[in-house]
């Protein structure tokens, strides 16, 4: 059986964290319960279309990372804060104080100004299209170059995942509330995405920086699969980077990982030997 390099990674955490739910809220949680079967769907797409592969199989034996994504990542929201209740918010401060001698978002408040922080929710609340825009529009072309995206985009989450897990955060807009002393204000473009983050976040999403790490890793993807995608998202990744900080959703060490997580994935998925695809 072929199993892709990606496959082995999310398939990794999904065991892992069926392991670590189970222990500490018990097997039979809805949340431990959760992850057995993500794992049984996992290995039932992957049997099918290594029996029989067709482009419908490989479709949604790729299509199952997507949605095991979403379901894990709403499922962290009550899972972890219950299974894992310490905070790492201090953490990162410390390491934050360590790598750039303090918090970056307090010392960005001279510059806030009502049109930037539009700009700013704008850039930021774009990461949802362009992720989802950019999974729709590789599954749709060559499949090889489709597999290669999903390995190192799933690899990153897979990662990924695992930091919200055991270093959950609520981030400085939250845990350092108190110290800001001027408040973000602006048009709808800001009410927009305080509504997309207050409503969707799971208040764990911190550590390391997936915003940052898969638009990085995205982009440079695009610059070598579809490079008039690389110049069209340039400049608003480089707003969406900024943007986690000047919203003071991440710390800098939370984009620094990102950033490392993004190029080692890319690394992998530029070097991975795609499966045979009829």
């Amino acid at each position: 059986m072929n199993i892709l390099l990606h496959e082995w990674v999310f398939g990794a955490y999904l065991v892992l964290s069926w392991l670590f739910f189970s222990v500490r809220l018990g097997p039979l949680s809805p949340a431990a319960l959760v992850f057995p079967v993500l794992i049984g769907i996992d290995a039932a797409l992957i049997a099918a279309c290594c029996k029989k592969p067709g482009p419908r199989r490989w479709t949604l034996r790729l299509l199952f990372h997507p949605l095991a994504m979403n379901v894990c990542y709403l499922l962290m929201g009550s899972a972890v804060p219950a299974a894992n209740p310490w905070m790492a918010d201090s953490l990162l401060q410390w390491a934050d104080a360590l790598l750039a001698g303090g918090n970056l978002s307090l010392r960005m408040e001279p510059f806030i100004r009502p049109w930037l922080t539009d700009l700013m929710s704008l850039c930021y609340v774009l990461f949802l299209p362009y992720l989802a825009f950019s999974m729709l529009w590789y599954l749709a072309g060559d499949r090889k170059t489709a597999i290669r995206f999903f390995t190192g985009l799933f690899i990153l989450y897979g990662i990924g995942f695992l930091g919200y897990t055991f270093l959950p955060a609520l981030g400085p807009y939250l845990a350092m509330a108190g110290e800001f002393q001027i408040p973000l204000e602006g048009g709808w473009p800001s009410r927009l995405n305080a509504w997309v983050v207050g409503t969707g976040s799971n208040r764990v999403d911190v550590f390391p920086s997936l915003h940052c790490a898969g638009s990085g890793y995205m982009l440079l993807f695009d610059r070598e699969h579809k490079p008039w995608r690389f110049r069209l998202y340039l400049l608003p990744c480089l707003g969406l980077w900024l943007s986690t900080l000047y919203l003071r959703y991440h710390y800098f060490v939370d984009m620094l990982f990102g950033a490392l997580l993004a190029a080692l994935c890319l690394w992998v998925a530029s070097r991975v030997k795609a499966a045979e695809c009829p």
